[in-house]
């Protein structure tokens, strides 16, 4: 059992470190406000320890039959510069508080933003948004009342034992003695309101995840009849929070009326100590009534301490949290060459040559890549596509095609192999450098809240509105635009869905040409397009692959046979490379693909399912290199 306790305790003491280090960060810039608050706050302190010492003058004048006017005038000058003196204070370190959190969020967002799209994968959205919205101001509560409120506290407190240990020093060891139980509850209770807190936090986290899962497929719950299930899994998972919260008000009420009974036994115990005393004649009336204002006073900084430390067991929690978001993998800020990912594992490469200019070319050479947890989704592909032209990827689903757009993207990284895109290892390439020269456009064409105008300028901030115009023109927005309310001022909707399917497959290629690529994927473009916007969307992807290098995966025939070649996958490899004409006739897989999965050609004529077909694509192929067909 020792052994066991001995790593489990080393971990939670290393994590308390880190926590104690996180919050650090976060309050170093912000020391000097904050000193500043705890000053006011200690001034404030002050003035109310020096209340008790008047309270004694006073009593003892009116005892003796002396004039109590200039003790009066003092008592009200020290109550009003405590007053002023605690609200400035308070505001100073409110302020700071609020800056922290804010320098925070900043910090978590920096990194959400940049983590890599497998970290994201291995994520709950909503619970990273917990961590950036929640947790920070968790955080803001421990660092303005822990780190500020323990050392305000404590010094007041102290300086409260002194001055009584300078009235009676009987009468402060009775106190202490009385007020020793605080410390013993704290030091059982506190750990449990931090384990609370953390599993609060966690509980809070999967709400969020689970909120964000019915607000994103909405229409889905709807039509599947499912809010009633889907707000069950909501109501056990804010259960959830409403339990661990419970738990932890539970320890944190034991604590402070711990400190409360425990001020009570002290005032007592001081009570009747000095009240004998008095009847003996070895203290004054007046001592043993400052002494008691003493104690009452106490109850203000010993409560400040004890909510410094349940604040703190809040705090590192939430700093844990944030902590853990902040070390999730990213990608650099900068356009560098390599990742924090390929950085720490030393796989990052310095560039030697800047890729030629023009359309790009795309290699895969012995390509071996792996979704984590999942099974293996390229086996060692291998193709070559030259600069220009249009190159289609068909094959069963999960044969790996959406796969290949993305590790051109360094949306992940290849286990084995070369991904060269214009013939540069693509962690040679500034990653901003890489994507900026790439167009692509996602299967499900995603459209970001906001103005259409916002979501075709999204990835070209600095087009004009020629090439606005152009981009819309040749996406076949035009006649959308014309009967939008607000043309292209228009709100779109959560995710787009004022629009419909095929409206937001335009949009994210219009989006994507106004970037002027180099290099153009486009996954499944044609999906939701009717036939006649697939038509001129055929024509569009015509024109464009004049001008640079364009890769489509597609299921449509008349798709695939306007490409200047065709890579067939299957299973992470690629099976056979060719023209329509010479795949049907070598590759039985594209043969029965062709018949099963494809639609009929754009001019009506369809291919038999015995294998042979009608017509071309009307263009010569380009050559093409295939090292495992």
């Amino acid at each position: 059992m020792l052994n066991e306790f001995g790593p489990m305790a080393r971990r939670k003491l290393k994590n308390e470190r880190a926590s104690l280090r996180e919050m650090y960060g976060y309050i170093r810039p912000q020391r000097l406000a904050l000193l500043a608050g705890a000053v006011l706050s200690l001034a404030t302190g002050a003035t109310g320890l020096l209340l008790p010492l008047i309270v004694r003058l006073l009593i003892e004048d009116l005892s003796r039959h002396r004039g109590i006017t200039v003790v009066i005038v003092a008592m009200c000058l020290l109550m009003l510069a405590d007053a002023a003196l605690g609200a400035a204070g308070s505001y100073v370190l409110l302020r700071a508080a609020e800056t922290i959190v804010l320098t925070a969020r900043k910090r978590v967002i920096d990194r959400l933003i940049r983590i890599t799209v497998g970290a994201l994968d291995r994520s709950e959205p909503g619970d990273l948004m917990a961590r950036a919205t929640a947790d920070t101001v968790l955080l803001r509560g421990a660092i303005s009342g822990a780190a500020v409120g323990f050392a305000i506290g404590s010094l007041t407190l102290l300086g409260a034992l002194v001055l009584m240990g300078v009235v009676d020093v009987v009468l402060l060891g009775v106190a202490l003695g009385a007020l020793s139980t605080v410390v013993v509850m704290d030091s059982v209770v506190m750990p449990r309101i931090g384990n609370q807190t953390r599993i609060a936090q966690q509980s809070l986290g999967a709400m969020t995840s689970a909120l964000e899962r019915v607000l994103g497929s909405f229409r889905t719950v709807k039509a599947s009849g499912a809010e009633q299930r889907e707000g069950a899994r909501l109501h056990e998972a804010a259960e959830q929070v409403w339990r661990a919260n419970l738990r932890a008000d539970l320890w944190q009420a034991v604590v402070g009326n711990t400190t409360e009974l425990s001020i009570q036994f002290a005032f007592l115990a001081v009570l009747a100590v000095g009240g004998a005393q008095v009847a003996s004649g070895t203290v004054s009336v007046g001592t043993l009534v400052a002494f008691l204002l003493y104690i009452i006073y106490m109850m203000g900084p010993l409560n400040q301490v004890t909510n410094a430390i349940t604040q703190y067991q809040v705090g590192a929690a939430a700093a844990t949290r944030i902590l853990q978001a902040e070390r999730l993998p990213a990608e650099p800020i900068e356009a560098g060459g390599e990742t924090e990912t390929t950085r720490a594992t030393g796989d990052a490469r310095q560039a030697t040559q800047a890729a030629p200019p023009g359309p790009l070319s795309v290699e895969f050479d012995q390509v071996r890549f792996s979704y984590r947890d999942r099974l293996p989704a390229h086996h060692g592909v291998s193709f070559s596509i030259p600069p220009g032209g249009m190159t289609a990827f068909v094959g069963p689903s999960g044969a790996g095609k959406t796969t290949v757009f993305s590790l051109v993207e360094r949306f992940y990284g290849a286990e084995d192999g070369r991904v060269l895109v214009g013939g540069m290892d693509v962690r040679d390439w500034p990653l901003a450098e890489l994507r900026a020269a790439i167009g692509y456009v996602e299967q499900d064409a995603p459209v970001l809240s906001g103005t259409l105008r916002e979501n075709l300028l999204f990835g070209a901030p600095e087009a004009g509105e020629g090439q606005l115009d152009e981009a819309v023109a040749i996406a076949r927005l035009t006649e959308l635009i014309a009967r939008l309310p607000e043309g292209l001022e228009t709100l779109v909707g959560h995710r787009g869905q004022r629009l419909s399917g095929g409206e937001r497959q335009r949009v994210a290629i219009a989006r994507a040409l106004l970037r002027r690529p180099r290099l153009l994927l486009l996954d499944e473009v044609t999906s939701q397009l009717d036939a006649i916007n697939e038509a001129a969307l055929r024509e569009t992807i015509s024109e464009v692959a004049r001008l640079t290098t364009v890769l489509v995966v597609a299921h449509r025939l008349s798709t695939v046979m306007m490409a200047d070649r065709i890579i067939v996958m299957d299973a992470g490899l690629v099976q056979a490379t060719g023209t329509h004409a010479e795949l049907v006739a070598a590759s039985p897989l594209y043969a029965e693909l062709a018949a099963t999965q494809f639609l009929a050609q754009a001019d009506g004529r369809v291919r038999e399912a015995g294998g042979s077909e009608v017509a071309g694509p009307g263009r010569e192929p380009r050559p093409v290199r295939s090292k495992n067909s």
